[in-house]
């Protein structure tokens, strides 16, 4: 037999928001998803008015009063909410006539779905894709630029063999140098390849394991803080590349600041039915590299993780791709916001077990 329990349940299983109202307007129950988008849990819920809870929405309390009186549904998109704490609430909003309870009379339902999670699915969806292409390019480049340098090595070697005197063999090293240097170019832009070597571990060996290789090598004036969650269970994915993509994000943000002096830290927090691309997750990892440098340049935003763009003149513009391309093997996505003073670059990372 059906319960409410199994009612309950199911309405929190939804990605949009339900708020149940009873005939005075005043709240009887929301589900997880509604308690994520107005940030109060239920219980704070329960029997606050509908003006309270979007307080200066006349136009929204309006619609929620011809839909109690007339019993017809309403419905506008992209509706612009207030929420107690002053933040702005972009919404698809539905208000439709309920089921009359014993006790409460006429109820009414309203449905709440973000736009702004639509509006970030579709960024990220256009993130991979990106990903996608950029790293089919850097492949296609790589294996082209690859093979002549063998044989560039080749014919350099044959001709330091006749050459007489140690000035000129001098010049062979200088060819032979640089032609190893660029196959490691090559190698990083080609990136690991193969299976995942996947096993669990705590996320949080791997962040303090790079705090302290960035730490040697970051100069005094720039400090490296932690602000982890303790509570956050295991991963189930590839150590050795995550640490790749995190050291990436981290010497990338001491760079940012280095000149100057300054701060990063490293924050790890868990995320409750986030989607990546077009998957939703039961639970995800949200880790973050935070800096308090000058920000991204805005016209290398857009672009930031193609291959061979950079901020820094003497940046490769490989570290980003690579990390993101890492990430992205792991089922996850990395994304930034960017002001200055205040530069976030977030990796998302499903939590997923041995099992």
């Amino acid at each position: 037999m059906f319960t409410e329990q199994d009612a309950r349940a199911v309405l929190n299983q939804l990605a949009t928001g339900v708020i149940q109202l009873d005939a005075s307007l005043n709240i009887l129950e929301a589900n997880s998803a509604a308690e994520s988008l107005v940030a109060m849990s239920v219980f704070k819920l329960r029997g606050m008015s509908i003006n309270r809870l979007f307080p200066d929405n006349e136009n929204f309390a309006q619609a929620v009063r011809e839909t109690a009186a007339n019993l017809r549904s309403f419905t506008e998109r992209d509706m612009l909410l207030i929420r107690p704490n002053h933040e702005l609430l972009h919404v698809d909003c539905t208000v439709s006539p309920g089921p009359a309870l014993f006790g409460a009379g006429q109820t009414v339902v309203i449905e709440l779905a973000s736009t702004e999670r639509h509006q970030r699915i579709q960024a990220e969806e256009n993130k991979l894709v990106q990903n996608q292409i950029s790293s089919a390019l850097m492949r296609g480049l790589a294996h082209e630029v690859k093979n002549p340098l063998g044989g560039i090595r080749g014919a350099a070697q044959l001709l330091e063999r006749e050459l007489s005197t140690p000035q000129q063999r001098e010049f062979t090293q200088i060819i032979i140098h640089e032609v190893d240097r660029l196959r490691k170019l090559v190698d990083r832009m080609l990136g690991p390849r193969g299976q995942l070597s996947a096993a669990e571990f705590n996320i949080h060996e791997v962040l303090e394991h790079v705090r302290q290789v960035v730490a040697i090598e970051a100069p005094p004036s720039v400090a490296i803080h932690r602000d982890y969650d303790p509570s956050l269970p295991e991963v189930f994915a590839d150590r050795d590349l995550l640490v790749q993509a995190l050291l990436n994000l981290v010497r990338n943000a001491v760079q940012a600041v280095r000149d100057r002096g300054g701060n990063v830290t490293l924050r790890s927090r868990a995320q409750r039915k986030f989607t990546i691309g077009t998957v939703l997750h039961r639970l995800v990892l949200r880790l973050e590299v935070i800096d308090d440098g000058p920000g991204v340049p805005a016209e290398i935003a857009d672009s930031i993780f193609f291959p061979m763009v950079s901020g820094r003149d003497e940046g490769s513009g490989l570290g980003l791709p690579i990390a993101q391309s890492l990430i992205n093997r792991h089922g996850g996505l990395i994304d930034f916001t960017s002001v200055p003073g205040n530069t976030v670059f977030t990796v998302w990372l499903p939590i997923r077990s041995a099992q």
